[in-house]
């Protein structure tokens, strides 16, 4: 997809590849994928189990690194930085969703969506305005006390969208966010993603086995054995 000149390119992937070792025996993943995505995307990653989708996401993410190629984010190329940097990059640019929500268990949905703000220089005060917007965003403001065994799957979903938010970062990545959720949770976390998305601008990378799901996005793109086979508008 060719951006037009009102849109701008967000993130730039460029001929990345990536293998893991199985023994002595590289296992490629990925071969020379390259494409971008416009700021305020919302984008489906598809295909099956072992098609690299996932690999995909975490390198975008700046979880994992690349063997060859460059990811470039905001003009920052991310394969470049060293692993603080890295981790410093992460903290500040990327929310993550992931299928199994990541809640802390023994934290309220406050202070799980405080956590990625102790790690800024923001006030007690500044934090709790933060967190108080973010759970309002997500419809949770009557849960903070909560802890995620007192929530329904949906909630909790909720609470880790609310995390994944707080800091206001550059992209939001999902992981199957609907995978671990019946049908009607499903339709409103898919519902909230879509709202952040046109009512904030949220860039959203999103990797999912299910067409409804994908169905949300702008933009679909299909891998196969590592390979990019598509695009779909």
């Amino acid at each position: 997809m060719s951006a037009s000149p009102q849109q701008q390119i967000l993130v730039k992937v460029n001929a990345v590849s990536k293998s893991y070792r199985r023994g002595n025996q590289p296992i490629p993943v990925l071969e020379g994928i390259s494409f971008e995505i416009v700021r305020g995307e919302f984008l489906a990653l598809m295909g099956p189990s072992g098609s690299g989708k996932s690999t995909l996401l975490n390198l975008i993410a700046g979880i994992d690194t690349v063997d060859s190629g460059s990811i470039v984010i905001d003009d920052i190329d991310i394969a470049t930085l060293n692993g603080a940097e890295l981790a410093r990059w992460r903290s500040a640019h990327v929310g993550f969703i992931f299928q199994f929500y990541n809640l802390i268990p023994v934290l309220t949905a406050y202070e799980n969506v405080e956590l990625p703000l102790l790690l800024t220089s923001l006030s007690r005060r500044e934090r709790r305005e933060h967190v108080e917007a973010a759970l309002a965003v997500v419809s949770l403001s009557d849960r903070t006390e909560h802890y995620p065994s007192q929530l329904s799957g949906g909630q909790q979903q909720r609470v880790a969208i609310a995390r994944a938010i707080v800091t206001d970062p550059t992209i939001l990545v999902a992981d199957e966010p609907t995978g671990d959720l019946d049908r009607v949770s499903a339709g409103e976390i898919l519902g909230l993603m879509e709202r952040l998305n046109a009512e904030q601008g949220k860039t959203i990378i999103m990797v999912t086995h299910d067409p409804r799901a994908a169905e949300k996005a702008h933009i679909i793109r299909h891998l196969e054995k590592g390979l990019l086979t598509d695009v779909s508008p």
